[in-house]
């Protein structure tokens, strides 16, 4: 059957396409320089329409696309759509039944992953959206007419649910396989050591992909989700406790994870490890001696000492030595030295001992020669020269290693880091689970990404601090992790707030933070000779089940007045501790002690090795980690004559100072 435009259509209508005939499964439009063929499988609706003279026929494609013949005669126009609708109709109902097989097919498998006990990861979403591209492909009739039947119309709208909605779906699905998970297994999800785990927590806990980024702020329970996890993956079955490895920041943080396991999780805990440890277990696999960290490495107390012996035995020998570091010490970091034989005065080698320790963790983090860290350095004397004068440490700190017949940590990372570059360690385990990425020396990081190069490396899951997660560590991350945040946090939320608002550079007031004034702040300024009238005040207000965390930049800044505390205020559960070695700590009270006084100048080495905005960063750091170890309230004490840079910071956020408690 076939409909041609009228002689006076045609020429009116100067359309490229004159005539329409029917073909056994389609059409064929054509004019006298046109011709356009359109399979029934490509027809979506055809319309017929009248003019002013002529008859109009319409044919819509899939993508909007649409074909018009004009001129034709109105009566055969509406003939010729009669038969051609019913021949359309009657091969749609045909194909409508396969349609409504491969549709159905697809939506029943659609349901089953739906209703499946598992995550539902990325990969597997694709696949589900690839499969449902395929079927869509598949479908004998253009996917807009699957509404028009009722066989085809509810799985249809199912599966274009999916692909256009697909990461909705997912994750509302995960959500209440989640909560299904913790219901079912109140033993393993329902409570951690700081309580209940809520919602964000399990799914962070049960997340099934295989980077996962956890992030929240301090005391929002990481480190619960952390442990519940590993505790997870062996309940599953997903792996043996020997095939989850389990890394902490430094060794204080993994003894307190350990704790945690073996209360948790009993023998079937995995270990927790630091990296220097990780790196001396890859070194070891096939090796053919045993390899032993450096006690000094684990002992600062020991490695201090080391240091300012050698340091003191150098000034003692070589007279154009200690002549260096008196010029050093004074002229650029504007110490006041003794005159004479200053290396012998006790109360300055307690404040050089972390700084020497600072300084040689550079040099040796930088893993150069002599010649190769001055040559790398910008022109700048005095760097030149302090290098040569921590030349001595170095050696006499490698002379120490050999002694002892150990490796440091940085060396065994190395190692560690050149083996699995040559393919020579088959990493044993599955998973791997960090605390706070963000705490990791880069040449740590480094050792960890490498561990989980390729698809068939470990999966990595990793906690973050939330401040920070996009500046500091994000480019350190490995790519595409999957970010799950956490909401809670069981700490001062007001100084909570305030020290985030400190590590990301913003500036806001009082008001807008919640911080309590009045009688009892929950942050305050005090001057640093009020130590005692402090504690004298806390012993009358708090519980003994309640601690007190006293913390500091430095080990030497311990007060004295500690020793005398057990029998001054013997109700206060008094701690002191390093800001570095507080992670994983909290307190319902924390003292922040002489806040960053003795960090006024930096040495050449240090702005040259590590450059100063990550010395500013790494400031901000320990201000952030020391403020939120507190539960309830916070006091940070700095000499008001010479006010350090935190304290300064915190008057400008508008937290109040007083002379006394």
């Amino acid at each position: 059957m076939e409909l041609k435009a009228t002689s006076l259509g045609k020429r009116l209508a100067q359309h490229p396409y004159d005539r329409v005939r029917l073909l056994n499964a389609g059409l064929e439009v054509s004019g006298e320089r046109h011709h356009y063929v359109i399979p029934f499988n490509q027809l979506v609706r055809i319309q017929c329409k009248r003019g002013m003279v002529w008859g109009e026929l319409e044919f819509e494609l899939p993508g909007q696309k649409v074909v018009r013949l004009h001129g034709t005669d109105w009566q055969e126009t509406q003939r010729f759509h009669h038969h051609l609708n019913e021949v359309w109709q009657q091969w749609s109902e045909e194909m409508s039944v396969i349609s409504a097989s491969v549709l159905q097919a697809q939506s029943a498998a659609l349901a089953q992953a739906e209703q499946a006990d598992g995550w539902m990861s990325q990969p597997a979403l694709s696949a589900l959206q690839a499969e449902i591209a395929d079927t869509f492909a598949a479908l004998p009739m253009p996917l807009a007419r699957m509404t028009e039947f009722d066989a085809c119309r509810a799985a249809a709208a199912h599966c274009r649910a999916w692909l256009e909605e697909g990461e909705a779906r997912q994750a509302a699905r995960n959500r209440r396989w989640a909560k299904q998970m913790q219901e079912a297994h109140p033993a393993w999800l329902a409570t951690s050591a700081t309580g209940p785990l809520d919602e964000r927590q399990v799914q962070a806990v049960v997340n099934g992909e295989r980077a996962v980024q956890v992030a929240g702020m301090a005391g929002s329970g990481k480190t619960a989700v952390l442990v519940a996890r590993a505790g997870w993956l062996v309940q599953r079955g997903e792996a043996a406790a020997g095939q989850i490895l389990l890394i902490a920041s430094g060794q204080s943080t993994a003894d307190e994870l350990n704790g945690r396991l073996k209360i948790e999780q009993g023998k079937q805990a995995p270990e927790a490890l630091t990296v220097p440890a990780l790196a001396l277990q890859i070194l070891q696999q096939g090796g053919r001696k045993a390899l032993v960290l450096s006690k000094l490495e684990q002992d600062e107390k020991a490695r201090r000492a080391l240091l300012l012996k050698l340091w003191r035995q150098q000034c003692e020998e070589k007279k154009p030595q200690a002549n260096g570091w008196r010029l050093w010490l004074e002229e650029e970091l504007g110490w006041a030295l003794p005159t004479g034989a200053f290396w012998k005065n006790r109360a300055l080698g307690e404040r050089l001992a972390g700084r020497l320790d600072r300084w040689l963790g550079l040099m040796r983090a930088h893993g150069g020669s002599q010649a190769a860290i001055i040559a790398e350095a910008p022109e700048a004397p005095s760097f030149a020269k302090q290098v040569k004068l921590m030349a001595p440490l170095v050696k006499g700190w490698r002379s120490a290693l050999k002694e002892e017949g150990a490796v440091d940590a940085d060396g065994a990372i190395r190692q560690a880091l050149d083996r699995l570059n040559k393919g020579r360690f088959n990493p044993p385990w599955r998973h791997i689970l960090l605390d706070e990425w963000q705490d990791l020396p880069p040449l740590h990081a480094q050792l960890l990404r490498a561990l989980c190069t390729g698809d068939d490396g470990p999966s990595l899951f990793v906690t973050v601090n939330a401040s920070l997660s996009h500046e500091t560590h994000t480019q350190a991350l490995p790519a595409a992790m999957a970010v799950c945040t956490l909401a809670r946090s069981y700490r001062a939320d007001a100084i909570g707030e305030l020290a985030d608002r400190l590590l990301a550079g913003h500036v806001a007031a009082r008001r807008k933070l919640g911080l309590r004034n009045g009688p009892s702040p929950d942050l305050l300024l005090l001057p640093d000779d009020q130590l005692a009238a402090l504690l004298d005040k806390l012993s009358g207000f708090a519980q003994e089940k309640e601690r007190v965390l006293l913390l500091a930049c430095d080990a030497h800044q311990r007060p004295a007045l500690l020793q005398k505390a057990k029998t001054r205020w013997p109700k206060l559960s008094l701690a002191f501790s390093t800001i570095q070695a507080s992670a994983g700590q909290e307190a319902e009270y924390v003292i922040v002690l002489e806040a960053m006084a003795d960090e006024g100048a930096v040495a050449a080495l240090e702005q040259a090795l590590a450059p100063a905005e990550e010395a500013g960063a790494e400031s901000q750091r320990l201000l952030y980690l020391a403020l939120t170890r507190a539960r309830t309230r916070a006091w940070l004490l700095s000499p008001p004559e010479a006010p350090s840079p935190w304290a300064a910071a915190l008057r400008a956020q508008g937290v109040p100072q007083r002379r006394t408690p």
